[in-house]
């Protein structure tokens, strides 16, 4: 339902709302905490890792192994303990988690004050010298397999559709707050309706990385348009439109939202740093044109 209502990444005024269970609000995560238990349930609920706002403070250790680390090295992610001592109450509470095979959800931060929950996700091993756990997340599955812990191919599988959400829903976050949620073509502002376009596409491997000078800001309509080359944007920020829209003629959703735009330029971010890379913007332009 959540995600239904905020897309892939969830606000932290959501999972601070909590849900009601019986008569009570119940909390789905602590602002203070990394390793959450409300005091309505016997173990723990979730854990958090967060993204803090520039010169922000995290107020619990945290850790999730690094990309190259995952790829290579393991099928789980990694989750530190919190502060030094394996006996704290709440690191406790992962060894409960794992020995009782209870499912919790990994909100993993993607940006500051939005998460991706990630659900099912079990503790598999509690390393007290390493001062860690290994959450292995699983496919979502029917109801009769939820109080499963994954087996080796479903670790393995759902690590990898997990790393590709993770990277998306951060690049997401990342490109529509550098246009301050804002479609760069039209200024629409309403965040359910807008997507980060990738000027590269990420299945080229040298220039296809999620990086936020690789995305602008896109309404999903003018993001379906300039994936399928029906619209363009050269060097200069200039909005170009293909001939087989211009000739169209089909109301004025097409006349004033999409043709209307021809030759504007697309609202840029404000530091240049988040500007989109102008090598990409001229190779992907390239495209267009032998599209067009």
């Amino acid at each position: 339902m959540l995600k239904t209502i905020h897309g892939s990444a969830l606000p932290w005024s959501a999972i601070a709302e909590g849900f009601v269970c019986g008569t009570e609000q119940v909390r789905f995560a602590s602002a203070a905490q990394g390793i959450f238990k409300p005091a309505q349930m016997r173990g723990v609920l979730s854990v958090k890792t967060v993204v803090p706002k520039p010169g922000g403070r995290v107020w619990y250790h945290d850790q999730l192994e690094s990309d190259a680390k995952l790829a290579t090295a393991t099928d789980t992610l990694a989750y530190a303990f919190k502060g030094t001592n394996p006996d704290d109450p709440q690191n406790r509470l992962l060894r409960g988690a794992m020995d009782g095979r209870l499912p919790i959800i990994y909100f993993y931060g993607v940006a500051p004050g939005a998460y991706e929950p990630i659900f099912p996700t079990y503790v598999v091993d509690w390393n007290p010298s390493d001062l860690s756990v290994k959450l292995a997340p699983k496919p979502v599955a029917d109801q009769a397999t939820l109080w499963m812990p994954p087996g080796v191919e479903e670790q393995r599988y759902a690590l990898r559709q997990v790393k590709q959400r993770l990277h998306q829903s951060s690049f997401r976050e990342r490109v529509v707050a550098a246009y301050e949620g804002r479609c760069a073509l039209s200024g629409l502002p309403e965040l359910r309706l807008v997507d980060a376009a990738h000027i590269i596409p990420d299945s080229d491997e040298e220039l296809g990385q999620p990086d936020i000078r690789n995305g602008i800001c896109m309404s999903k309509l003018h993001h379906a348009a300039y994936d399928a080359d029906l619209i363009g944007i050269d060097p200069d920020h200039r909005i170009h439109i293909s001939e087989r829209l211009l000739e169209l003629h089909d109301g004025p959703m097409l006349e004033l939202g999409i043709k209307g735009l021809k030759g504007q330029v697309i609202r840029l971010p404000r530091e240049d740093q988040l500007k989109p890379d102008l090598e990409r913007l001229a190779l992907r332009f390239e495209r267009f044109k032998k599209a067009a």
